[in-house]
């Protein structure tokens, strides 16, 4: 049986490191996942997990086990995913807006043989959606990532993202009503 995240804190914090280990082989894949959805790129995914259990290591001494070890990283690697998506935009130089870096995820989604007229549809569904996450502020965003996404409670996500709980939903709220509003144009023509 396995021992539970906690048991595992308090062997890696008395400098076992084969506990922390083992927490990383736990969370690594759920930190990646929230990461991968937040930048919409797999490389900085990737440097967000290696980012977050650095910084956890370090911090390790300071987590109180008041939420559980999963809410904690998953604030940790929001909040670096947020710092980095903020850092990308002040340096980013002129890209072209149709530049695939910082694209969904859902560029990579492959359906099997599709009719020529499905597959057009699906695209256009595909870039409506990527345009409207990218339309979303970097708040929006993550709040919406963390809770339809990662099916995270306002509470957690507040907590991760410091925003209160009434900011959290509203947050949530404005992206749902972004999203529903890019999206209407594909739904209308289904409905008549």
């Amino acid at each position: 049986m396995d021992e539970s995240d906690g048991a595992v804190v308090v062997r890696a914090r008395s400098g076992d490191g084969d506990a922390f280990r083992q927490l990383v082989e736990r969370h690594s894949r759920s930190v990646f996942r929230l990461a991968f959805r937040m930048t919409g790129n797999e490389h900085d995914a990737e440097d967000v997990v290696q980012e977050t259990f650095l910084r956890a290591y370090k911090q390790l001494k300071n987590y109180e086990s008041r939420s559980s070890f999963s809410t904690w990283l998953y604030r940790i690697a929001s909040n670096y995913t947020l710092d980095l998506i903020r850092m990308r935009k002040r340096h980013a130089d002129k890209h072209d807006s149709d530049s695939e870096e910082g694209r969904p995820i859902l560029d990579e989604l492959a359906a099997t043989a599709p009719a020529p007229d499905r597959l057009l549809f699906s695209n256009q569904v595909k870039d409506r959606v990527a345009a409207a996450m990218e339309e979303l502020s970097d708040l929006e965003r993550s709040a919406f990532v963390l809770r339809h996404f990662e099916g995270l409670s306002i509470e957690e996500i507040g907590g991760m993202l410091g925003t209160s709980l009434n900011a959290t939903k509203h947050s949530i709220f404005r992206a749902v009503q972004k999203l529903r509003k890019r999206l209407e144009p594909l739904v209308a023509p289904a409905r008549g």
